[in-house]
């Protein structure tokens, strides 16, 4: 494996992360469900509700990222996950496809954020949820971030209804997270 790659998918791997249950018990999910995971990475989403649904679309940029996620997926014996190399500002899928979208430490990089949250709601059936999971704004914290406050008003200028908020104690690298639970 390219040695660039390898440290890419181990610094993705060894990242902080809510844990996956947790993220799926707030979420009514039915094996008919098509979900889409936005900046699947490697696929640690993906391969939590695989199991649960009928189509997971692992979205994300990095077509290498993909392909091992594929590869871990093969290696699980797990069929039901489609790798989608695309960009969260066009999103290469049909419109009203998914179910349920999620999106776990992965909008704050995006810009503008406005036209992801717009694709987003294009692809949710109506009726559909979608899932943010993000790291909350502070004065100390570093890189590209998002408030909580600032993504709500951002959802709802794209046309989701805010279903939930929660704040949870559960940390990532030492900072705050928050989750909104929208729906289309």
């Amino acid at each position: 494996m390219n040695p660039k790659l390898q440290k890419k998918i181990n610094n993705l791997e060894n990242i902080g992360r809510f844990p996956a249950e947790e993220l799926l018990e707030l979420l009514p999910i039915k094996k008919t469900d098509n979900v889409l995971d936005l900046g699947a990475g490697t696929g640690y989403i993906s391969m939590s509700i695989a199991e649960r649904v009928n189509t997971v679309y692992a979205l994300d940029n990095d077509k290498d990222v993909l392909e091992y996620l594929e590869t871990q997926a093969k290696e699980r014996g797990i069929t039901n996950i489609t790798s989608v190399v695309g960009d969260f500002r066009e999103i290469p899928l049909d419109n009203q496809l998914l179910d349920i979208a999620i999106a776990s430490i992965s909008l704050h990089e995006v810009k503008p954020l406005a036209t992801a949250l717009k694709e987003i709601n294009r692809i949710l059936k109506d009726r559909g949820l979608f899932l943010c999971i993000e790291l909350e704004k502070s004065e100390t914290s570093t890189g590209p971030r998002v408030s909580s406050k600032d993504m709500e008003v951002e959802m709802l200028d794209a046309g989701f209804t805010i279903v939930n908020k929660i704040y949870p104690s559960t940390q990532i690298a030492n900072q705050s997270v928050y989750i909104i639970l929208a729906q289309k």
